[in-house]
């Protein structure tokens, strides 16, 4: 999952990932908000199961890559961030062909969390990928696309997986405050929004054998649907 809007959209804490783990969570993606919350810098580099972008310069605290292993399964995670529209950082294209090159060494199944802005870049990257990442999907803008697919070589493709957070807002955050800065372009405090929750994500089947998609689904799910048992 993508957890750099975990703490009130900014970062991320240590006790928050615990939580996330303790629910079942096996691995956490970052994004351009991974510095948000100072208290990553307490952690980041001991927790393995977590990964911020791997373009970003060389020396940032935090893994660019991991492998989570859990119910005899392995996947090698990447995290990537764009660069149209957003802080200048290292080419993601040319470090994805670094890292995937040494990952498909060991391993068939590979998901990178492409976290950019532009969707014409997400789409360059999931082309770039093909056949050799199991899954690219695409976060930040937290919007679901409804452009899912497996390309040719097999990779699994979704520009944006979608947000779990409040529908009622504005990407989450309390509507009036947001409405306001577009009206008024005033400096505003957005605070996250009480209303009702929504949940978005992605489920793919992979062969464990090639690596390559053989399945895939969105996961859209609103809070009067949900089913408590």
């Amino acid at each position: 999952m993508n957890g750099e809007n975990a703490a009130s959209g900014r970062g991320i804490t240590e006790s928050i990932a615990k939580d996330f783990f303790e629910w079942g969570v096996h691995g956490i993606t970052m994004g351009n908000h991974t510095w948000d919350n100072k208290e990553i810098f307490d952690f980041i580099d001991d927790e393995p199961r977590m990964v911020r972008p791997a373009n970003f310069p060389p020396g940032t605290p935090g893994l660019g890559h991991t492998v989570i292993k859990a119910n005899g399964k392995e996947l090698a995670i990447i995290n990537l961030q764009g660069r149209t529209f957003l802080p200048p950082i290292d080419c993601p294209f040319r470090k994805s062909d670094e890292i995937i090159d040494q990952l498909r060494k060991k391993h068939k199944c590979i998901l990178v969390d492409f976290h950019a802005e532009a969707t014409s870049e997400k789409i360059a990257m999931g082309w770039h990928l093909d056949g050799r990442a199991s899954i690219v999907v695409g976060t930040h803008t937290h919007v679901q696309s409804n452009d899912d697919t497996i390309l040719p070589g097999g990779t699994a493709y979704l520009t944006d997986a979608g947000m779990v957070g409040p529908k009622e807002g504005i990407l989450g955050m309390e509507r009036e405050a947001v409405l306001r800065k577009f009206k008024t372009q005033l400096p505003v405090r957005f605070q996250v929004d009480n209303g009702k929750w929504q949940l978005h994500g992605l489920f793919v089947q992979l062969d464990d054998a090639t690596g390559k998609a053989k399945k895939m689904e969105k996961i859209r799910m609103l809070e009067d649907d949900w089913i408590m048992d």
